[in-house]
């Protein structure tokens, strides 16, 4: 069963630098290079900011700490 996970886990982390980099290629190629790299910029930042109010316990977190045994991760 772990090769099967692997497999496809692997998979999907293969395809999607592929389908970044084609993304990027056509935001550049639509818009121009330094468009494209500042869009992105926004998005990114958008992505977080959003994220940070869907969950806030995330953006207070310190360190990670195993509850089983206590210990720092």
């Amino acid at each position: 069963m772990r090769g099967r996970v692997s497999s496809v886990n692997q998979l999907f982390i293969g395809t999607s630098n592929q389908l970044g980099e084609f993304e990027s290629g056509i935001t550049a190629k639509f818009f121009g290079v330094v468009p494209a790299v500042v869009l992105g910029g926004i998005g990114t930042i958008m992505v977080v900011l959003i994220w940070t109010k869907l969950f806030p316990q995330l953006f207070k977190v310190d360190k990670l700490v195993n509850l089983e045994d206590r210990k720092v991760i």
